[in-house]
């Protein structure tokens, strides 16, 4: 009998999703809060959670890191009171199966429900999650958990896989672990620069040349896609192509054939097609400067890496494991770490993302010598004075407020102001500062994602990621 567990704090909620699943011939399990559930889920397994995401003690969204930590966790249904489309996007790419929005119809209720019950006992029936050699890949963020399914699905494939992502966040990385877990993973991984691409040589590189094909082609060449064959082809940076190399390339992807420059027969390749962007194809092909044909031929299946910036949890981790790498490469006596370097890095908004961040932390390693202990002060000059003015930032008066000259004349000086209370440590005076702004910003905004974003001057994800760090994020 299938297994559902009910997340809610308002008791009607849970009477009625209870009933609805008993009908069914549901087993149903209750909890009001989050820590009720995670009682339950580690006592219990579920098929299914029926998740509301304003909780007494937290965000809903803060149970899906125990979920996805799990063998084969439950399907996620979220059925919140108050939602949004960007906060629908945020969910479905943290795992979750489905976003509702109270009032929800029986009938949509009962539908998603189902389905999510069938596909969960087919997923368990097939061995649950693959096992995976992730090789260097590190994060066990929700959003780094969803990528590593999305990947275990791609290695068991022999579909096209299109990896987006920024500079820095992976690309390449991944590419090479979807082969290393695949049928092909034996065979050749060629990976094609498309950026360096140029019409002049295009044809030569990608196919090969036989001798005398052109001036300086003294001997037979094998292209890069002969080199593929059997096993997988990677066409990095996409994105960079020009039009008309991009009609050269299609019918290659689509026929797995080609024609060496001079040669007067054609080659069969069978490769596996992976390739990675750091650009929005879609407003590409909008825009005219990508073919829709290619596209599609790229896109069977879609991996999208998670910016650093949203993986708060896994930037500590990062850190230690890269820095214990470091030593050992330059043998170094291991290093230990002060709570200043922690917050520096935790500051920036990383756009470089890993690859910015690895390249931080091997010049604070070289800077600190034989030092023990890394601190903020062997971290870049740029990125503490980024710190302190984001410090100095949050607690600055709001000049929005209108404050009278008596007033200003009959106010105490700051500095007495709870002169009488101990005075907290200066991260946890930081982050209480930083919870009151967005606390005050969700009041005055009335949790409008468009106003917050207005007033706050914050990027999207980066107010996401603070909501969700205070668990005040409402989706």
């Amino acid at each position: 009998m299938p297994r559902i567990l009910i997340v809610d704090d308002e008791i009607d909620v849970r009477e009625t999703m209870c009933s609805l699943g008993r009908r069914r011939r549901y087993d149903c399990g209750e909890a009001a809060d989050l820590a009720s559930a995670r009682l339950c889920l580690s006592r219990d397994a579920y098929d299914v959670i029926l998740l509301d995401l304003r909780l007494p003690d937290g965000n809903g969204m803060d149970l899906m890191a125990d979920v996805q930590a799990m063998d084969v966790p439950p399907e996620v249904i979220i059925l919140t009171g108050r939602g949004d489309p960007d906060g629908a996007e945020l969910a479905l790419q943290n795992g979750v199966w489905d976003y509702l929005v109270k009032p929800a119809s029986i009938k949509q209720i009962s539908l998603s429900l189902d389905r999510a019950v069938r596909y969960h006992e087919e997923k368990a029936n097939s061995g649950g999650r693959r096992a995976l050699n992730m090789g260097e890949v590190k994060g066990s963020s929700p959003a780094m958990r969803a990528c590593y399914d999305q990947v275990a699905a791609a290695s068991a494939s022999a579909s096209a896989v299109l990896i987006t992502g920024e500079t820095g966040s992976g690309k390449e990385l991944f590419a090479r672990i979807i082969h290393a877990n695949s049928n092909r993973a034996d065979q050749p991984f060629v990976a094609v620069d498309c950026a360096s691409l140029t019409d002049t040589l295009v044809e030569s590189t990608l196919f090969g040349h036989r001798r005398g094909a052109f001036t300086g082609a003294s001997e037979d060449r094998k292209g890069l896609v002969a080199m593929a064959n059997t096993g997988t082809l990677f066409l990095d940076e996409v994105g960079e192509l020009p039009l008309g190399l991009q009609k050269s390339l299609l019918r290659v992807l689509q026929e797995k054939r080609f024609r060496p420059v001079g040669e007067t027969y054609e080659v069969r390749s069978d490769f596996r097609l992976i390739s990675a962007t750091n650009r929005d194809l879609e407003a590409m092909v909008r825009q005219g400067a990508f073919r829709s044909d290619l596209l599609f031929r790229l896109k069977t299946m879609h991996l999208s890496l998670p910016p650093l910036r949203e993986r708060g949890e896994d930037l500590k981790n990062l850190a230690v494991e890269q820095v214990d790498a470091l030593c050992k490469e330059q043998d170094l006596p291991s290093k230990g770490f002060s709570a200043d370097f922690f917050e520096v890095l935790a500051a920036h908004d990383w756009p470089g993302n890993v690859r910015e961040l690895f390249n931080v932390l091997e010049r604070a390693v070289v800077t600190s010598g034989c030092e023990k202990t890394l601190y903020a002060m062997h971290l870049p000059l740029e990125l503490r004075v980024k710190a302190a003015k984001a410090r100095f930032a949050s607690q600055a008066p709001d000049v929005r407020e209108d404050v009278s000259p008596v007033a200003s004349v009959s106010s105490p000086p700051a500095a007495s102001v709870g002169a009488c209370l101990p005075l907290p440590g200066l991260k946890a005076y930081k982050r209480q500062l930083e919870r009151d702004y967005l606390s005050r910003l969700l009041a005055e905004t009335e949790g409008d994602v468009t106003a917050m974003l207005d007033v706050s001057g914050l990027s999207r994800s980066h107010l996401y990621a603070l909501l969700k760090k205070h668990h005040l994020h409402q989706l």
